[in-house]
């Protein structure tokens, strides 16, 4: 039986994520920029209509249980940050995704994110491993793969970058590693 994703809540000590709503979409269209895209595979929407058609085709994969877009906010306020991509969850190694908005950069935000992310997926959806495709010169974002145990399995060329694919281990199996 897929999660209902009004059941869905990852949470830490600064970060409070969820299933995407009608409710981040004013946030989220306002934080997306030509700069914050460059390392994207996507461009961003021309207007508020095309970013509406684009929100709306993810409510039905959230719903279905096959494809999870999350909002990241602060705890503390409830401040949008960005946005957390889990995309193929019904493949043995899921794809990882993540942006955030460019005034809350190198606070380390991306990295808490996606490893809550991870963890909540190797451990409700038995995600063996990730896959996590990254611009070869966003280093920022190639930092937050490593730091899960990721390593450069592909590499592949986009209309807008060369790419390095990375493989991610389940992060359960790494939570009970550094236990021991």
């Amino acid at each position: 039986m897929p999660l209902r994703s009004e059941e869905i809540h990852i949470e830490s000590g600064r970060l409070s994520i969820r299933p995407f709503s009608a409710d981040d979409a004013d946030a989220s269209f306002r934080c997306i920029t030509p700069s914050l895209t460059r390392f994207m595979s996507w461009e961003p929407p021309a207007n508020r209509g095309d970013f509406d058609r684009i929100w709306l085709s993810w409510l039905p994969t959230i719903a279905e249980g096959t494809d999870f877009v999350f909002a990241i906010r602060q705890r503390d306020d409830g401040n949008f940050l960005g946005l957390a991509g889990l995309h193929r969850v019904r493949n043995a190694s899921a794809e990882l995704g993540i942006w955030i908005r460019e005034d809350f950069h190198k606070q380390r935000f991306g990295r808490e994110a996606v490893g809550l992310v991870a963890r909540w997926a190797s451990l409700a959806l038995s995600i063996e491993s990730f896959t996590y495709p990254v611009a070869e010169q966003n280093y920022s974002s190639r930092r937050i793969a490593e730091s899960l145990g990721g390593v450069i399995v592909e590499r592949r060329e986009t209309p807008k970058y060369m790419s390095v694919i990375y493989q991610i281990p389940n992060q359960s199996a790494l939570d009970q590693e550094r236990m021991m």
